[in-house]
């Protein structure tokens, strides 16, 4: 939290920044605007501090960062996690859209020379996925039904310590 000493929160901190105590409401105000929660609080303990919000803000990212979200959702599109799939294509779709031409360039070259193996396996509802991460985070054992490789149905109870990536699945 950026903290100040008078009376309104943001006038030690735009001393600090260099800027007039006018900027410094503009530019909250344009955060605001963007969809940024920012919770401004006076006194002695005020200042400015942004809270988790109810919609994703926009993102700044660097050059890197940008390709690494490109090509990740790439190969998010080709998880075998139900839903997932479309959801990546979509938001990728988006992404390259608003890249710059450099970065649109490099994104659609890595897209075209990497060969990603698809998903061999069963498609995996997310929300499965997510009970099994959250089993694994809060300690909890799981019971389930499946069928053995001589088709005999069994019960299982186990204790998840991860989930694992490997091969498509």
């Amino acid at each position: 939290m950026l903290q100040t000493h008078r009376h309104w929160p943001g006038v030690d901190l735009a001393a600090r920044l260099g800027v007039s105590e006018r900027t410094l409401r503009r530019d909250v105000d344009r955060l605001r605007e963007l969809g940024y929660p920012v919770h401004a609080s006076r006194g002695t303990d005020g200042g400015y501090q942004l809270q988790p919000g109810a919609v994703l803000p926009p993102l700044l990212l660097d050059d890197e960062e940008g390709v690494a979200l490109a090509v990740g959702m790439g190969d998010a599109a080709q998880s075998g996690i139900a839903g997932l799939d479309e959801a990546a294509v979509r938001a990728l779709t988006k992404v390259v859209r608003v890249l710059p031409p450099r970065l649109r360039a490099r994104v659609n070259a890595l897209r075209a020379m990497t060969v990603s193996v698809a998903s061999s396996g069963p498609v995996i509802p997310a929300e499965v996925l997510t009970m099994i991460a959250q089993a694994c985070r809060d300690q909890e054992r799981l019971r389930f039904h499946y069928t053995t490789r001589a088709g005999a149905q069994t019960e299982r109870e186990a204790e998840p310590h991860r989930l694992v990536a490997l091969g498509g699945r």
